[in-house]
């Protein structure tokens, strides 16, 4: 189905309806959006009021005073999410030892008239050091909540309880400038799905699990990457079916393409990072997004030479072959050219004018002077150049060889380009899922509820006995999932009743003195020893060395995921049993490429596995 941008609820309601879904027959409804995403790319989020500790409130511009590109002088940051003139400074301050100056309550009450003359829809309160004691957040909150009535505030220290102020001061202002806009939608969606006699919907969080609807409106900030973690969680499904372990992943969509990793057949979770040049420091699947789908508009610039992207012609206009409007020719449109995609008609009611393709390929080569073939074989490279680096930055940055990977390809876009990307990676082996059109709905459907804890340790690993760090790890998980803490060691090794939750708690660890740190797996059985000796492997490993210094425990956090959805696979209809390259296959969502030098053999469990000779 085609998107449906000005209300997406509106968009899946069709959706279900062209598919002759009823509501009597639908038990649950899994939902991945990418409503967050866009509106951190478009800034129409929230009207955001912060409110900063005095001396400490031009974090969001300062940021970590790093360049937006090194070797581009000319590059800027993107403005942040709240204008200066909205930032309410607060005479307060906490130090790593304790309170140095304190927040009265005539401060508070200043701050939230302040506030209030602002007129905000929504309040943020990020003070310095709120992570070790939130006390003044939750005064300030208190007296907003009194002075501003109906107004949500957001306070940084309940929305990441760790250190680093800019990367919990910017989370927090992410969380406040989505939440009012995500609540809307999530909830005209569930007003749509109730009149058509559908469940509530669950929705796809940014680390690859699902909350209930009204648990989403609350933290929209963990739905920034809730899209694209759907697909890399099915994409891991495939695999441990298909017996393998160890791939990178790639989702070529119509505007993006989506690189992942999965290691020992899990999706890779990290800590967090950049969401549309926002920083958003909470658990996320690994998902490096560029500008390379299907959409993106081939052109020529100033000084001759042939680009493709990051503009795309999205749904409307669209790819010229899709009659839409669209003129400028898109990767799409080469694949046309070329005769890769001969289909009479797309799902979703989209007939493919092949002849207009070609002539908006023949212009564009005209301006090159070169062959329009070459041209449009030039368009597809130039996509599949910038797709391989996304996959060595998920891989190679993190001391992965892609060599030692399979590489699945997923999405409308992701067979086509499959061999290419393999042979500019050294890698040998694909794996196309079955339905790899629509692989993402189907992590949507598997994925298991996961909810997050996190706390502050901030002390010497010497420091650290088991028995404290056991009460700690029991504490988080007793927040994640309550009532379920007690078992949680037994829960940690997989086992438990059915239905109960499976913890896993991760330690960020670094050398003192360090900038960064690495994320290592715990059970509430270790102390600060077992900790530091496997930091000192995770470092090897990652980086190649160790150093002679003390270890310190930053943090501490705890996901606790439901039981996972069991799935599985099978081949729907007789297939050739080989096929070698070069070979175009139309699949039932999407088309395969089958290179010179390629063999597809047809799994049991449906899809395809291709190997180079």
């Amino acid at each position: 189905m085609l998107s449906t941008p000005a209300d997406q609820s509106e968009g899946v309601a069709s959706a279900l309806a062209a598919f002759g879904a009823g509501g009597a027959e639908m038990t649950r409804v899994a939902h991945g959006t990418t409503v967050v995403t866009n509106l951190l790319l478009e800034r129409r989020g929230a009207r955001v009021v912060l409110c900063a500790t005095s001396g400490a409130s031009d974090l969001l511009e300062l940021r970590r005073q790093d360049r937006a590109a090194l070797y581009d002088l000319a590059a800027q940051h993107p403005p942040p999410l709240v204008d200066p003139a909205r930032v309410v400074r607060v005479q307060e301050r906490r130090g790593p030892r304790g309170v140095r100056v304190a927040l009265s309550a005539e401060e508070a009450e200043r701050v939230a008239a302040a506030v209030a003359a602002l007129a905000p829809e929504i309040v943020v309160v990020s003070l310095l050091h709120a992570y070790e004691d939130d006390a003044h957040e939750r005064a300030l909150e208190t007296a907003i909540a009194r002075r501003v009535r109906g107004v949500d505030v957001v306070r940084g220290a309940h929305v990441l309880p760790e250190i680093r102020e800019y990367e919990r001061t910017a989370t927090a202002v992410a969380e406040g400038y989505a939440r009012p806009s995500v609540a809307t939608y999530l909830t005209h969606l569930g007003s749509r799905l109730s009149a058509l006699g559908f469940p509530a919907q669950d929705v796809m969080t940014s680390g690859g699990g699902m909350r209930s609807s009204a648990e989403a409106s609350r933290t929209a900030a963990a739905l920034a990457l809730s899209g694209p973690a759907g697909g890399v969680v099915g994409a891991a499904a495939v695999l441990r079916a298909a017996g393998l372990s160890q791939a990178l992943t790639i989702d070529i969509g119509g505007t993006s393409a989506d690189a992942g990793l999965i290691l020992d057949g899990e999706p890779l979770v990290e800590p967090g990072g950049s969401v549309a040049g926002v920083p958003i420091a909470l658990p996320r699947v690994l998902v490096e997004t560029v500008s390379a789908g299907g959409g993106s508009i081939a052109w020529v610039d100033d000084g001759g030479a042939l680009r493709v992207g990051p503009r795309s012609a999205g749904v409307v206009p669209g790819p010229v072959a899709f009659g839409r409007g669209g003129t400028q020719p898109t990767v799409t449109d080469a694949h046309i050219a070329l005769r890769r995609l001969d289909a009479a008609q797309l799902s979703g009611g989209v007939t493919l004018d092949a002849p207009a393709a070609r002539a908006a390929v023949a212009a564009l080569a005209k301006r090159l002077r070169a062959p329009a073939e070459r041209t449009a074989e030039a368009i597809i490279a130039i996509a599949d150049a910038a797709v391989a680096r996304a996959l060595r930055r998920v891989s190679v940055e993190r001391g992965i060889d892609p060599r030692a990977c399979t590489l699945v390809a997923f999405g409308g876009g992701g067979p086509l380009h499959a061999c290419a990307l393999a042979e500019l990676l050294g890698m040998r082996t694909i794996l196309v899922p079955p339905h790899a059109g629509v692989l993402s709905a189907l992590g949507l459907a598997i994925a298991p509820t996961r909810r997050e804890a996190a706390a502050s340790v901030m002390r010497d690993a010497t420091a650290v006995d088991a028995t404290w760090f056991r009460a700690r790890l029991v504490a988080l998980a007793e927040r994640a999932a309550p009532g379920a803490a007690p078992g949680a060691p037994r829960h940690a090794r997989g086992g438990g009743a059915r239905g109960a939750p499976r913890f896993r708690w991760h330690a960020r660890v670094r050398y003192e003195g360090q900038g960064h740190e690495l994320d290592v797996s715990c059970t509430p059985g270790d102390g600060g020893a077992a900790l530091a000796a496997r930091f000192g492997r995770a470092h090897q490993r990652r980086y190649g060395f160790t150093l002679d210094r003390p270890v310190e425990i930053v943090a501490v956090r705890v996901a606790a995921h439901g039981p996972r959805v069991p799935v599985r696979f099978r081949a729907v209809a007789p297939r050739p049993r080989a096929v070698r390259g070069p070979r175009v296959i139309t699949l039932a969502d999407a088309t395969m490429v089958v290179a010179r030098g390629w063999t597809a053999r047809a799994l049991a469990i449906g899809g395809w596995l291709l190997e180079r000779a």
